[in-house]
């Protein structure tokens, strides 16, 4: 296949906000992976439909112990829809496959066993001709009131961690991109998760996961106060300012990117820390300008190898989640996103 059928950047819906805060027994049960899909696969504007989908490697929505047939059978599910898998979530968190990247040997050892499942299945996707493009996406799988005790031997143990898993990763042919998000140590702030990336120092294999709504937090400095950009009350043209300075640090970085909405506060549900609050992308709360924005992220991402762009709206109401309006919304904004920003 040649490479002009994919001059623009695809347009992707994530699997893990049927999962993300979560939990069974309550009014916010995890939704099942083929429903996530049917939602997706139906969603519709003007003619335009989803391109695919990004998952989220771990039960209920996959296996990641999963046997080679058992993932194939997967694949032809999004196959059929129509759909490509792009970048794939390892399962790093306690209580998945992973563990801590600055905790113990242990913890370290289950951290890149957790990378090694991810590219074992993303070969396997890959050799199946579901997914053509893509990262895995890791974080630091450690919340920053441990990194607090000693930032310095912290920011060194998570790099040393991602160092190895980048190893494993370029060994498989695949890039890690780390997600940019206030609630994971020594990657809640624009500076640190720069000087993590710095000290990591392998731009060609580890790279930064920008979301329009985690790093719209990063301005405001909601857990490092000394790394904030604006204040309350900030101007439209202090915000452009401050948005170019974060942008113009990171987007050289940046191998993934998630279009999203944010009210300027944090939320969490279920076992998930707080973090940036997803917004529906016509919520008129909204404090991005979500087009706007993205160009800032994107531009030189072709470059850069990003071939989608993917929706990520977590913590959304089930009842949100369930409507065919939304998903025709969030479609929406995502085509006019790749409006102003695609590439040829």
């Amino acid at each position: 296949m040649s490479d002009s059928t994919h001059t623009m950047p695809k347009l992707h819906n994530a699997m893990w906000p049927g999962l993300v805060g979560k939990e069974e027994g309550t009014d916010h049960p995890p939704i099942s992976f083929e429903h996530m899909l049917d939602l997706t696969a139906a969603a519709e504007v003007n003619g335009q439909k989803f391109e695919g989908i990004d998952c989220f490697l771990f039960h209920p929505h996959t296996d990641p112990d999963a046997s080679e047939d058992d993932l194939k059978i997967l694949a032809d599910k999004v196959a059929a829809r129509g759909l490509k898998i792009g970048s794939l979530v390892a399962p790093v968190w306690p209580g998945t496959v992973g563990a801590s990247a600055m905790g113990s040997s242990e913890d370290q050892a289950k951290f890149k066993l957790a990378i090694e499942k991810a590219c074992r299945i993303a070969k396997i996707f890959n050799d199946h001709g579901v997914r053509e493009y893509g990262v895995i996406r890791i974080d630091s799988a450690e919340g920053t009131e441990k990194w607090f005790e000693d930032p310095i031997a912290s920011t060194a143990q998570v790099a040393a961690t991602f160092q190895e898993a980048g190893k494993i990763a370029a060994d498989h042919g695949e890039r890690l991109a780390a997600e940019g998000e206030i609630c994971w140590a020594g990657m809640h702030s624009w500076r640190d998760v720069l000087n993590l990336l710095e000290t990591v120092d392998m731009p060609q294999t580890v790279g930064f996961q920008a979301d329009l709504a985690h790093t719209y937090l990063y301005l405001m400095g909601y857990n490092a106060p000394e790394h904030a950009l604006l204040k309350e009350g900030y101007s439209d043209e202090e915000f452009w300012a401050a948005y170019k300075t974060m942008t113009d640090a990171l987007r050289p970085w940046t191998i993934d990117f998630h279009v999203a909405q944010n009210d300027g506060t944090v939320h969490g549900t279920g076992a998930h820390d707080k973090t940036g609050r997803h917004c529906p992308a016509d919520d008129p709360n909204g404090k991005i300008d979500i087009v706007k924005c993205s160009g800032y992220w994107l531009e030189g991402a072709q470059e850069r190898g990003v071939k989608h762009i993917c929706w990520d709206g977590c913590m959304f109401p089930n009842e949100m989640l369930e409507q065919s309006a939304t998903w025709n919304t969030i479609l929406d904004a995502m085509v006019k996103v790749r409006g102003a920003h695609g590439w040829k």
